[in-house]
């Protein structure tokens, strides 16, 4: 399956492969209890990613370009040769206070009587994520009352907040 990504990803070059949450699929290796297929899975990700722009050409000569792009919110479970093969890091921290308003305005676009900047100032420490989360969950709560509402409260957020601090999000 990883040969085969790669394979098509350079028949389709420029390309990238994107792979999310990298650190479940390649953790360190060697740990106990780690399954001989996992093993595999990791080798052959290790070989791919060290050949993917290596013997491609395209037509007229000109290298296929294929970039590896991976994600993860945990690096160092990231086994140690597959982090030294993906050379270029990016650190994207927690969105900042205008940040936030962008993507709650973003989020809430047909709630224009929500107060953007206190709902921004309230989610401090929350992820892009959480804050989609917390935005659908707050505009589905006309519904879940069986009133279709065309905003979203103040005190639905707060009810979200309160309940996000206690429960957290899966």
């Amino acid at each position: 399956m990883v040969r085969c990504l790669f394979d098509l990803a350079r028949a389709y070059a420029p390309s990238t492969i994107f792979i999310d949450e990298i650190d479940s699929l390649c953790n360190a290796r060697g740990a106990s209890g780690e399954h001989e297929s996992s093993r595999r899975v990791k080798s052959e990700l290790l070989v791919q990613v060290d050949g993917v722009n290596n013997s491609s050409t395209n037509e007229d000569g000109t290298r296929k370009i294929v970039m590896d792009l991976a994600a993860t919110n945990c690096p160092w479970d990231i086994d140690e040769a597959l982090r030294r093969r993906l050379e270029k890091r990016i650190y994207i921290p927690l969105p900042n206070f205008e940040s936030r308003k962008e993507l709650i305005r973003i989020n809430l676009r047909t709630a224009p009587d929500v107060n953007i900047d206190e709902v921004a100032r309230r989610t401090e420490g929350y992820s892009g994520d959480d804050l989609t989360d917390v935005c659908r969950d707050a505009s589905m709560n006309g519904m879940r009352r069986k009133k279709v509402q065309p905003s979203v409260s103040l005190a639905d957020i707060e009810r979200h907040e309160k309940w996000f601090a206690e429960f957290g999000s899966a």
